[in-house]
């Protein structure tokens, strides 16, 4: 498993965590760090996530059809908000690299229906989420076809 890799799946046990506990993922952040050094990418996912939770949320919302936020499994509700950060906000993230990540991220981790789930919401974001927050498109991997198999 590479680095990035790594750094997902720990960002995503953050964001988890904060969620389960009720408290602002800032001070798991903190406190996990204190106990081991963080890899910085994973410290750019939460804060990057913390920062635009609401809008990720938002988008989110309207392109995972028929689900409420609420009612997803947490682990697919936390994939897909790291990896809606790094297709939005993440410039040098290639768009499939980040579909394929978050695919296999809850290949492991979660229900046998959540990557065909996670990829046709991705694959949404991917192709109308910037529009709907007017950001400039990701360089690496805009013009790429964002679906992958799962």
């Amino acid at each position: 498993m590479s680095a990035r890799s790594k750094a997902r799946k720990r960002a995503v046990d953050l964001i988890y965590a904060a969620e389960l506990r009720k408290v602002p993922v800032a001070d798991l952040l903190e406190e996990s760090s204190v106990e081991k050094p963080l890899n910085p990418y994973t410290v750019t996912l939460v804060e990057g996530w913390s920062e635009h939770s609401e809008e990720i949320d938002s988008l989110l919302a309207s392109f995972a059809r028929g689900w409420s936020l609420d009612r997803m499994p947490a682990v697919d509700r936390n994939v897909l908000r790291i990896a809606t950060f790094e297709l939005v906000f993440s410039a040098d993230i290639p768009d499939a690299v980040a579909i394929t990540e978050a695919v296999k991220l809850v290949g492991e981790l979660s229900t046998d229906e959540s990557p065909a789930f996670v990829n046709g919401v991705l694959a949404s974001v991917a192709r109308e989420g910037r529009s709907k927050l007017k950001q400039p498109a990701s360089p690496a991997g805009a013009d790429e076809d964002p679906e992958v198999s799962g």
